[in-house]
């Protein structure tokens, strides 16, 4: 490898959320963090490269992209995915939630139901309760192991609840489903049978492991691409997150007029000019970056799998077909809540994300971020299994 993934890095003392804010969120200091999403790796060189040329320079006045902006991102995703989006489809935005917002506000009404697939990326529920929409859920159902989606289900609760938009997490945070183009047909005939706007949520898209592969929605079908707003960012894919840059494509020009509008509302204008530089460096020139990344991760993947296995075979690794977050069944341990936040925090000194973050059908689980050098990895398994067999 080219790149050095063992490498711990310090990120103590850097405001870093995931380090530097135990005791604010409630937990102790010396808790062990495997929970955000963001990963424990500096970014690819050629960003680091692009942002230090920035810095050198030293304006950061208003800055906006080119030409070669999208040249980047779209060459991505043709050459990644086999979509061709169009530059007239681009609308830049600080960050994926933030569009979810925007779109919630430009084509719902306060009270107007959204529906969301639970368990799923908390801010969803959060984004639709503080906006006063109503939250629908159908759940996704654990079936052999496996998380499906229960389309009948689906399509009663839009129906009784009069669903105006649905926001689709594909693939899916945190329970790792790589949904397949069956099913990203069946969700979309549904919603356009009852004229359901679709706002795809497809931050993970580039991380799919062997055997399953990933349909940008839009994709499918110029019908699907029409009643959709799909949301993509170099955030998960190279560490990212804190310089806030996402590419939002909607195909059709009046839903694209009306997300604008809604954007206009807030007096947002320019996205981050360090965001805007490392989003195209990265799509530029961090491929082999990401692919030495993948092999590290499915190490990771494959080490917690077989430590599980081994040593601690009560908790159960729900098999992911996409992400670098791991969903964890814990319900074996027969703990409450309360008893199993207790084992995690207090007594293995580990901050992971609760599962009922993510609804109520995350009870007894636990999501963990693996993207961190396999060291790491190995000291929060062994500080799980102590606190397990205590």
């Amino acid at each position: 490898m080219n790149f050095d993934f063992d490498r711990v890095t310090e990120r103590k003392g850097t405001n870093s959320l995931k380090y530097d804010f135990a005791k604010e969120r409630g937990k102790a200091e010396d808790v062990l963090p495997l929970w955000v999403a963001d990963m424990d790796f500096p970014a690819a060189p050629c960003i680091l490269e692009r942002l230090e040329k920035a810095v050198k320079h030293g304006i950061f006045g208003y800055t906006e992209s080119k030409e070669d902006y999208f040249a980047a991102v779209s060459g991505w995703y043709r050459e990644r995915f086999g979509w061709e989006p169009k530059a007239s489809w681009l609308v830049k935005t600080p960050g994926v939630v933030f569009a979810i917002a925007m779109a919630i506000r430009a084509f719902t009404a306060e009270g107007d139901a959204v529906l969301i697939q639970q368990p799923v990326y908390y801010p969803f529920g959060q984004t639709i309760k503080a906006n006063n929409r109503k939250l629908v859920n159908s759940p996704l159902k654990l079936v052999d192991g496996k998380y499906e989606m229960d389309f009948e289900d689906l399509e009663q609760k839009i129906i009784t609840e009069h669903v105006k938009l649905f926001v689709l997490c594909s693939p899916h945070n945190p329970v790792g489903r790589v949904w397949t183009e069956e099913e990203l047909r069946r969700v979309g005939d549904i919603c356009l049978k009852y004229h359901v706007l679709i706002v795809a949520d497809e931050i993970h898209s580039d991380f799919v492991y062997e055997g399953h592969k990933h349909h940008i929605f839009a994709s499918l079908g110029e019908k699907y691409a029409d009643n959709a707003i799909i949301c993509t960012a170099p955030s998960k894919t190279f560490n990212l997150a804190g310089l806030q840059n996402s590419n939002i494509f909607i195909p059709n020009a009046n839903i694209r007029k009306q997300f604008n509008r809604q954007i206009d509302a807030t007096g947002y204008c320019e996205v981050n000019a360090m965001g805007l530089f490392s989003c195209q460096a990265a799509y530029e020139g961090g491929a082999q970056w990401l692919d030495e990344l993948k092999v590290y991760l499915k190490g990771n993947l494959d080490y917690i799998r077989e430590f599980l296995k081994e040593r601690l075979p009560e908790i159960k690794l729900v098999e992911p077909e996409g992400t670098y977050l791991v969903w964890l069944d814990f319900r074996e341990l027969g703990l409450t809540e309360a008893q199993l936040e207790e084992l995690v925090v207090e007594k293995a000194k580990l901050w992971l994300d609760s599962g009922t973050m993510f609804g109520p059908e995350g009870e007894g689980f636990e999501r963990v971020n693996i993207t961190c050098p396999r060291s790491v990895l190995k000291q929060a398994l062994e500080q799980l299994e102590s606190a397990v067999h205590a």
